[in-house]
């Protein structure tokens, strides 16, 4: 009985200050809802990868490639004739976008329907057994239209999937006179028009998911509508593990039949290369969200705190009536437990709300700098629920438990004196700034350690950030009686009385100031950062974009272009009037040991002179020379992806003659992509790889030639068939720079959510802090002090602990800045950046 009257005392506790409960809860549901959302759009984005890549991969153990121009449908001839011992299918892949289908980006496969049905479950053939009335073709098992011979025999006819066609009111063409059922789809820069054959309507609902980024066609088809006549992307493969099974080939008896410059590899291979550039990534934004899970236990804290400091008589005459330490401290540890629980199911419901809005931000993240994504429905696993209920509940506790002690331990007689607590508030007040210090100096040496773990990393930056928050009340107490005598003179006795009260609320406000100087400094930290990494991709554009205009092809990735230029335009450029000088540059991936590699090739002779090197070991004058003569130059980030050393590397790649080791001549600074690019002239690329191909075109202008009338001349005038993007030099450099602001666009966001929480802390802890102070308002009320006089004093006390918080903000914020340029973006994404120190995030 007596305990449940005890529960009764915790629960009108909390219905008698709604107010406080309400902002303690708000405070935990906003820490669990960034949490969960950031996890959301990780995990979204993950699996929208990890579906774009089964839904072309299929089931399929190895894959056959080679180099840029793709692989000769021949090879794939020859294969077949293996018979059963061998399955393959044949595969283009492009990723495309149309009008109709919302301009986002979706991937066009070309696949043999023929040899499809072991490869991919959402598209099964039941052979030529089951022939059609149309003269012995296949049918589907699960119908995509009235006519499928149509998709084999009728050029630029597709398959789609029912939901993608619903969404965007198309129908599959049953004659000429079908409304809504023909697209363009945008394919290099060029137009191409195709008909919808039929639609695919998989019964499972990850393969519905996955085909919502495809559209297929013939593989005929294909090679038209991506102008690969001839060649293929890559052929997938099935097989076995052991060459001793069932008569089928391993992977060492095939690739003994293949020919020079053909490749063979595990599919695995290459997904873990993407999802390793990926994470870096996802790990700063889940860091990023705890931070605001972070200021939210601070917020419970103190308002747990002051729950226990109000109540110190009750519990002090509960314990003279019998209850037990442990009883009182269960009961503390309850009243957090409703509150954990309700803040961590309101979380959920928000995490889930905002996680729409994070998975756009992140997926446009990974499209500009990564891969492109082709898959967009937002993933709501369980686990991210139930990880950030979890963690909740886990900090609403933990931070509960100290003052829950607190109540518990203290004797019945020290409860029922103010005194008692102000001394132990003295105390802990030392406490704090010893183990403080002691906290930075830990996180200083942890970051100190030569790794690349970001675990470690993140580990040591929220020791630091901790750490000097624990120093607040000690650094406020010293503030404030610096200030006294300053106030005093200026202001009277109102003055004086503003900073002894800070001083003597600090039991009750030191929490608050902490958790809102802990939002300041990581905003302003972050703020510097993106700062210092805008500076300095503006001074690495002025640097190395030299070119007066740009010519490319519209692309669905912002840092790595890879489409290819229609080869009568070079050829038009080359006699233009106005133009001194055009270099060309193909942009492209191939295949090595290490995995998928961006190349650059150039024909720009004086490329030594527009980038900044890290380091190199020839002079700058002989470093194209030295290029010509077999060697290449890295980006930094590409260099600390694969630990190459500073002087003397060199890097292995797949060519169309077979594996090249290629030595490394210098590392540059680039900001492109973390990916790293491995840049060459275009005579060293052409002699390995059979590829004329041109990615991008660099028109550098006849002194005295304007450059907006020539960009409209060549935009209305440039024969070819494909949308040409023809930017002058200050366009591009707002491209890039646009892409960059999309890039820090959540991390903004995640900026002002965990300042909101800081925020709500601070509302709630003056609330209390006013509320407790009723008495003590009321007697200076009575002594003579006027309504506007009391209002001057409680708006210099509030006023001076944001002030406190903001300074002390501003040195944390500053070194908070310097982890992040100079230790946490180096081991991310192997950038190094400028700092550049404005004065308005301060």
């Amino acid at each position: 009985m007596f305990r449940k009257t005890l529960f009764n005392v915790g629960w009108r506790y909390l219905r008698r200050h709604p107010w406080q409960s309400a902002l303690m809860i708000l405070g935990i549901t906003l820490g669990v809802a960034v949490v969960i959302a950031v996890d959301l759009a990780n995990a979204s984005a993950g699996r929208a990868f990890d579906l774009s890549t089964e839904s072309v991969a299929g089931k399929a153990t190895h894959q056959i490639t080679a180099g840029p121009q793709g692989i000769p449908d021949t090879l794939y001839a020859e294969l077949r004739r293996l018979g059963s011992k061998l399955q393959s299918a044949p595969v283009i892949a492009e990723y495309v976008s149309s009008p109709q289908l919302g301009n986002q980006p979706v991937q066009l496969l070309g696949i043999d329907p023929f040899a499809e049905s072991p490869f991919r479950s959402y598209l099964i053939f039941s052979g030529v057994s089951g022939a059609s009335s149309a003269g012995g073709l296949p049918t589907l098992d699960r119908p995509v239209g009235p006519d499928f011979t149509t998709f084999l025999v009728k050029p630029g006819s597709v398959l789609i999937s029912a939901d993608l066609a619903e969404r965007y009111g198309l129908q599959a063409c049953k004659d000429e006179t079908t409304l809504n059922c023909k697209i363009e789809l945008q394919v290099a820069g060029r137009s191409q028009p195709v008909s919808i054959a039929g639609l695919l309507k998989p019964e499972d609902r990850l393969n519905r998911r996955a085909l919502e980024g495809l559209v297929l066609a013939d593989i005929s088809s294909a090679q038209e509508l991506a102008n690969r006549i001839g060649h293929l992307d890559r052929i997938d493969l099935i097989l076995a593990s052991q060459c001793s099974q069932s008569g089928a080939l391993c992977a060492e008896e095939l690739e003994a039949l293949l020919p020079q410059g053909v490749q063979l590899q595990p599919v695995s291979a290459r997904s873990g290369t993407i999802e390793q550039m990926t994470s870096a990534f996802r790990i700063n934004l889940t860091a990023l969200s705890l931070l605001a899970l972070v200021v939210g236990m601070f917020l419970i804290y103190n308002t747990m705190t002051f729950s226990v400091v109000q109540r110190r008589p009750l519990f002090g005459t509960l314990r003279c009536l019998g209850a037990t330490r442990n009883e009182v401290f269960i009961m503390v540890l309850g009243e957090a437990l409703v509150v954990g629980l309700l803040g961590g199911l309101l979380g959920m419901i928000l995490g889930v709300i905002l996680g729409q809005g994070a998975v756009r931000l992140v997926t446009q993240t990974i499209n500009d700098l990564f891969f492109v994504v082709t898959v967009r429905g937002v993933q709501i696993p369980w686990t991210s629920l139930a990880k950030g209920a979890l963690l909740g509940m886990a900090a609403t506790l933990l931070t509960a438990a100290p003052p829950a002690w607190e109540a518990a331990s203290v004797p019945p007689r020290l409860a029922l004196s103010r005194s008692g607590l102000e001394s132990k508030a003295r105390r802990a007040i030392t406490f704090s700034a010893v183990a403080g210090g002691i906290l930075v100096l830990s996180g200083i040496f942890v970051l100190l350690i030569p790794s690349r773990d970001l675990v470690i990393s993140f580990a040591g930056t929220f020791m630091i950030i901790v750490g000097a928050a624990m120093l607040v009340p000690l650094l406020t107490g010293v503030l404030m009686g610096g200030v006294t005598p300053i106030m005093g003179r200026l202001l009277g006795t109102l003055g004086r009385m503003a900073p002894r009260g800070v001083v003597n609320s600090l039991s009750r406000t030191a929490i608050a100031v902490m958790a809102l100087m802990v939002a300041v400094s990581v905003t302003i930290g972050v703020s510097l950062m993106v700062g210092s990494f805008r500076y300095t991709v503006q001074s690495w554009l002025s640097q190395t974009l030299q070119g007066d205009i740009y010519i490319s092809v519209p692309g669905l990735t912002a840092t790595t272009p890879s489409t290819t230029t229609e080869p009568g335009v070079i050829e038009a450029l080359k006699g233009w009037p106005g133009v001194a000088r055009a270099d060309v540059l193909r942009s492209v991936e191939v295949d090595s040991p290490l995995g998928r590699v961006h190349i650059a090739a150039t024909d720009n002779y004086e490329i030594a002179n527009e980038q900044v090197f890290l380091t190199k070991d020839f002079a700058t004058g002989d470093l194209w020379q030295a290029m010509e003569n077999g060697a290449v130059i890295v980006s930094e980030p590409f260099a600390n992806r694969f630990d190459l050393p500073h002087q003397g590397g060199s890097i292995t790649l797949n060519t169309d003659l077979g594996a090249k080791e290629f030595p490394i001549a210098g590392i540059y600074y680039d900001y492109a992509s973390s990916q790293g690019t491995v840049l060459m002239p275009l005579s060293l690329y052409r002699q390995h790889w059979e590829d004329p191909s041109i990615t991008a075109i660099a028109l550098r202008l006849e002194p005295g030639q304007t450059v907006e009338p020539l960009v409209r001349s060549l935009q209305e005038s440039l024969p070819t068939q494909q949308g040409l993007l023809v930017r002058p030099n200050r366009d591009l450099r707002e491209d890039v720079l646009e892409v960059f602001d999309r890039t820090f666009a959540i991390t903004g966001a995640l900026q002002l959510l965990a300042t909101f929480v800081a925020f709500i802390g601070v509302l709630s802890a003056l609330l209390s802090l006013e509320l407790e102070r009723q008495r003590e308002l009321g007697i200076l009320r009575a002594v003579g002090m006027t309504v506007r006089q009391l209002w001057s004093v409680v708006l210099m006390e509030t006023g001076l602990l944001g002030l406190v918080a903001g300074l002390l903000a501003m040195p944390t914020g500053y070194l908070l800045s310097l982890i992040l340029v100079y230790i946490i973006n180096r081991r991310s994404f192997g950038w190094t950046l400028q700092m550049d120190i404005t004065w308005l995030p301060f």
